[in-house]
C-alpha cells in the first residue's frame, strides 16, 4: 500500500466552504491508499466562530466540538468518493459531559471507528480538562490491521505493545507539539515503537503558526514513516521523512508481508522476545 502522512498547517477559515475546500484539496493530492492527518488538526475549525471565540481556550474547544458532525461527514464523503482510508484530524469532542481528544478512521464504505487519546498531557489535564479515553481499538481493515497512538500516547510503550499483540501491523501517530523538544519526544517514541513492535509507525504533525488560537498557536514537527532497523528495511528505520516545519504530504510504499517476515525471521526478534523482560525485571539486585 501507499501511505501519505500530512505535515498539516492550521489555517484561518471565514466560512465552512473555505475549510471544506482545503480538506478536499489535501485529500485529492495525497496520492495514497491510507491518509493520516495530525492531532488537533481539527482546531482550525475554531476560526469559524470568529476571532473572539478562537482566541478563548474554552470557547474554541466548544466551537470545534460543535462542528464535529459536519467534519466527520466531510471526511466520510471524501473517503467514499475516492475509495480511501483516512485518519481524520483529531479534535475535542464532548460526550456525556466528558471531554475527549478523538481521532476517527474512515474507509471507502463507512466510518470504521475512532480512537480517543489514552494519556493526557499536562495542558490537556490541568487547563483544558480533557479526559482519557476508555481503552484501545484495533482496526482490522482491508489495508491491514491498524492501531492509533495519539501524540503523547506514543511515548508509553505498553499501549503500542498491547496493540501489536492484538495484531497491529501499522501504528498511526498523529501529533501536535509546540516545541522541538515535544516533536522529538514523539519522533523518538514512534521510532522506538517501530523497533519494539517490529512494525510500521506513521507520524503526522501540525506545523506552522496559528496565533489566532492559543491552543495551537505554535506547531513544530516533520511528517515521517518509520520501520524497524532490520533486514529489508532502511538501516536508519526511516522509510520517508519530510522537512522540519514543512507543510505537505510525505509518502511511503509499505508491504505488510515484510512486517510478518521481520517478526518471524528478523536479525533480531524484539517483538517475540519482549516477554523475556518480565522475569529479568522481577529480579533486581542493589549493589553498593
Amino acid at each position: 500500500m501507499r501511505i501519505a502522512t500530512a505535515a498539516f498547517p492550521l489555517d484561518w477559515h471565514d466560512d465552512w466552504a473555505s475549510y471544506a475546500a482545503k480538506i478536499r484539496h489535501w485529500v485529492e493530492t495525497a496520492g495514497a491508499d491510507l491518509l493520516v492527518f495530525p492531532e488537533y488538526g481539527a482546531m482550525e475549525l475554531a476560526s469559524l466562530g470568529g476571532a473572539e471565540v478562537a482566541a478563548d481556550l474554552e470557547r474554541a474547544l466548544q466551537e470545534v466540538a460543535r462542528h464535529r458532525p459536519a467534519m466527520e461527514a466531510l471526511f466520510d464523503g471524501l473517503a467514499r468518493e475516492h475509495g480511501l482510508h483516512i485518519l481524520a484530524p483529531s479534535g475535542p469532542v464532548i460526550e456525556g459531559g466528558r471531554r475527549l481528544n478523538r481521532a476517527s478512521l474512515f474507509g471507502p464504505d463507512d466510518l470504521i471507528g475512532h480512537q480517543d487519546k489514552a494519556i493526557m498531557t499536562r495542558f490537556e489535564r490541568e487547563i483544558w480538562h480533557i479526559e482519557s479515553g476508555s481503552g484501545l481499538t484495533l482496526f482490522d481493515t482491508a489495508l491491514g490491521r491498524l492501531g492509533v497512538v495519539i501524540c503523547y500516547d506514543s511515548e508509553f510503550p505498553l499501549l503500542a505493545r498491547a496493540l501489536c499483540e492484538a495484531g497491529a501491523e501499522i501504528l498511526l501517530v498523529p501529533s501536535c507539539t509546540d516545541t522541538l523538544a515535544g516533536y522529538w519526544r514523539v519522533k523518538v517514541g514512534a521510532m522506538a515503537r517501530a523497533l519494539e513492535g517490529q512494525c510500521v509507525t506513521v507520524q503526522s504533525p501540525t506545523v506552522g503558526a496559528a496565533p489566532w488560537c492559543p491552543a495551537i498557536d505554535e506547531n513544530r514537527g516533520a511528517a515521517a514513516v518509520y520501520g524497524p532497523s532490520d533486514s529489508g528495511w532502511p538501516e536508519t528505520g526511516i522509510l520517508a521523512e519530510g522537512g522540519l516545519d514543512t507543510p505537505g504530504w510525505v509518502r511511503a510504499e509499505v508491504d505488510l508481508r515484510r512486517v510478518a517476515q521481520t517478526r518471524a525471521e528478523g536479525a533480531v526478534l524484539t517483538f517475540a522476545h519482549w516477554p523475556e523482560q518480565v522475569a529479568q525485571a522481577a529480579r533486581i539486585t542493589v549493589s553498593r
